[in-house]
């Protein structure tokens, strides 16, 4: 058996031309000069050749992503002659050029016999050998026009075939036709057929396909049919074993096939951020290992959400030292949006980074207690009313409680402590630049991630959180050093981080057996927007952070899935995978950070030890008696607008006024006592403006608010008849 690159040379099967023909050939061959400009060297042939698709490769070298670039025509990178199958060597010589490796670029006696032949003969054949169309290739001045060469190109061809032959081997001249030879539509070169047609490399072609492959040179546009036939009576004249029908099997797949070459499809959407020219070859951050198996676990996620209109998914890997993206999955679900760079309503992940400006600005500690019980806050739109995921409220909670285990309404209040426009320049110091809106355009709803962001943006930030509060930038190309500047406090990132990984705090919610729980430290969050539009996990240990994202991007709600269940298990897969075989340990307590033992007065939680700032620090957290807290009305809040159902009895319809530290206080409506603020007070709803005011016992107002009662008790009543 023939090694590979080695031209098999078949028996020829036709005499030679006409004596006449010949003798005019060879007197013409004699008189022929040399031709005025050299031939190029292969290796400048191979330099000057462009590849149609540029190629990703990762951190080490391996190729992930392979890019079509080029669109006028389908090109894979240059193959060598040994890396293509001896089969089809000995076919195009068969098909093509039976004297290749006799003649010195010209085949006189077939030169003869086509002129002849075109004198006198209707159908008229050509008779260029394989250099001779080398030669053309080569040189567009000897491309043919529509009405075919003039003779003029002819001769300059032949000229020009007879100087490759002198320059180059054989070989040499069979490697280079076969890599700019076009094949069939936009295919061109070997490589680009073969995987093209038959989806491998040209080393693997058995004789069946060489046959169809050779068939395609003489017209390439011809028939499948047409081709097949050829290729089957290529194939007896090559004594091959393949039977006729399984040479046109062979054919009628090649043909059916779409013809796409991206058989390494892991990372398409990093691929076009890198990827901009023909042949090119970027050396990226990612790890192809880890990009493969990311993928795998992210579209297997996606599939098992189907019955719950899942089909979408994201996810970035960064490492947390140099920023480095180490996987990019744009998305797993098919689409072409990628999902990492995609904006996407944040949901609560955003909170971390409200509890640790609260703890940074010491208005709150991990031991603070946060009022989990309803709130109305008045905004310029109307009443923002938050709720808990579980439709639930707590009561008394710590800071350390209502972060781990996600609860809306005391970030929200942890919001009105930090401020609205403090908490949104935070977001934008961290790198969320889409956040492009003012503060008051999210409102308060900001606390439970109203805004949109990218996973790319989020994942990035919390990586902040994992370097100590040191902001950097992501990056998918390999750089010397990262830039990067303190934006967080150290001793509260620490602190946020401790809470992030506490299984005990985060129970309340989630329980204690969830895909949060890893078997090594990390810290991670959940999120899910609103009307489960996005479902988020972000995460990080040591080395890494994780961020995952599924959901729908032509924005419909999933159904019953939330962050533990859609996106988690994702993010635990690829933090196992991670860390298989490399530890993760919890940070060490910066400088400037107390572990004292708390206690709660009353017992909202059991006592344990707390991380605090140095100077933040206390033993017990007492509740304010109601005795010692100021005077203020709770509801309605000031320009509230309060709507008369029409659904409901006029008789019926009450509004509840409820005040803080109400205790020997009066209420006063426009100036009308109505009784004690000991309690909610039941008030029959009236259309117009109202003014309510809590009176001391001197008649002095202490807290006043003024709303509006909208709709008419006529309509009321005329519902109940």
């Amino acid at each position: 058996m023939a090694r590979p690159g080695t031209i098999h040379v078949p028996a020829p099967l036709r005499r030679g031309p006409p004596v006449l023909g010949a003798a005019v050939l060879a007197w013409a061959w004699a008189c022929m000069g040399t031709p005025a400009i050299a031939a190029p060297t292969l290796a400048e042939v191979q330099a000057s050749y462009r590849a149609s698709d540029a190629t990703l490769l990762d951190r080490n070298g391996v190729a992930i992503q392979s890019l079509r670039v080029d669109l006028a025509a389908r090109r894979l990178p240059w193959v060598k002659l040994d890396d293509m199958s001896p089969a089809l060597g000995a076919a195009v010589i068969q098909a093509e050029d039976q004297h290749f490796m006799q003649h010195d670029g010209v085949d006189l006696g077939a030169l003869g016999k086509a002129a002849w032949d075109n004198l006198f003969r209707r159908r008229p054949r050509g008779a260029s050998t394989i250099t001779m169309q080398l030669a053309a290739q080569l040189d567009p001045a000897l491309q043919p026009a529509a009405a075919g060469r003039s003779w003029a190109q002819k001769w300059d061809q032949v000229k020009a075939a007879r100087e490759l032959d002198q320059a180059w081997t054989k070989p040499q001249i069979m490697e280079a036709y076969l890599n700019l030879v076009s094949f069939r539509g936009e295919l061109q070169g070997i490589g680009a057929a073969a995987r093209g047609l038959f989806g491998k490399a040209p080393s693997g072609l058995n004789v069946a396909e060489s046959a169809v492959l050779a068939s395609l040179l003489r017209a390439p546009s011809a028939a499948p049919k047409l081709v097949a036939r050829r290729a089957c009576a290529l194939a007896k004249q090559l004594q091959a074993r393949a039977s006729c029908a399984g040479v046109e099997a062979t054919a009628a797949r090649a043909f059916a096939r779409s013809a796409a070459m991206a058989v390494l499809a892991p990372a398409p959407q990093a691929a076009r951020q890198l990827l901009t020219a023909p042949s090119q070859q970027v050396r990226s951050t990612l790890d192809a290992g880890l990009q493969r198996y990311a993928q795998a676990a992210l579209r297997q996620q996606i599939m098992s959400l189907r019955e719950r209109n899942v089909k979408d998914g994201a996810l970035v890997v960064l490492d947390n030292a140099s920023g480095e993206v180490l996987a990019y999955v744009g998305n797993a679900g098919g689409s072409e949006v990628d999902g990492v760079a995609a904006l996407r309503q944040a949901g609560s992940t955003l909170k971390p980074f409200l509890y640790e400006l609260a703890l940074e600005r010491r208005q709150l500690t991990a031991a603070s207690l946060l009022d989990d019980t309803a709130v109305d806050i008045s905004t310029a739109s109307g009443l923002y009313i938050p709720q808990n995921y579980d439709k639930e409220f707590k009561g008394y909670v710590s800071a350390r409680t209502s972060l781990a285990s996600s609860l809306n309404v005391p970030a929200v209040r942890a919001l009105m402590l930090v401020g609205l426009d403090r908490f949104h320049g935070r977001l934008r110091e961290l790198g969320m630049d889409s956040l492009t809106e003012p503060a008051d355009y999210y409102g308060y709803s900001l606390a439970l991630g109203s805004a949109d962001v990218s996973l790319l943006e989020l994942a990035n930030a919390y990586r902040t959180l994992a370097s100590g509060g040191l902001q950097g930038t992501a990056s998918l190309l390999p750089r010397a050093a990262e830039r990067r500047r303190r934006v967080l406090d150290p001793r509260a990132a620490f602190i946020i981080g401790d809470i992030l990984s506490d299984r005990a705090a985060r129970s309340v919610t989630f329980g204690l057996k969830n895909e949060l729980a890893t078997t090594f430290w990390a810290a991670v969050k959940t999120g899910t927007s609103k009307d489960m539009r996005d479902n988020w996990c972000l995460g990080y240990s040591e080395r890494y952070t994780v961020g995952v994202w599924v959901g729908n991007f032509d924005g419909s709600s999933m159904w019953d899935v939330s962050g533990v269940t859609g996106a988690a298990p994702v993010w635990r897969d690829v933090m196992d995978y991670l860390h298989q075989h490399v530890p993760s340990r919890a940070p060490a307590a910066p400088a400037g950070v107390l572990r004292r033992d708390v206690t709660w007065q009353p017992a909202f939680e059991p006592p344990r030890a707390e991380w605090f700032i140095s100077g933040t620090e206390s033993a017990e957290v007492a509740l304010l008696q109601d005795a010692r807290r100021a005077p203020r009305i709770l509801y309605p809040a000031d320009a509230s607008i309060i709507a008369i159902d029409p659904d409901i009895p006029d008789a019926r319809q009450r509004v509840f006024f409820l005040a803080q530290a109400g205790q020997g206080l009066q209420w006063q409506l426009d100036g009308t006592p109505l009784g004690p603020a000991t309690g909610n007070y039941a008030w029959r709803p009236e259309p117009g403006r109202h003014e309510l005011a809590l009176l001391d016992a001197a008649g002095n107002a202490v807290a006043i608010t003024r709303f509006q009662v909208r709709g008419t008790a006529s309509a009321a009543q005329s519902d109940q008849l």
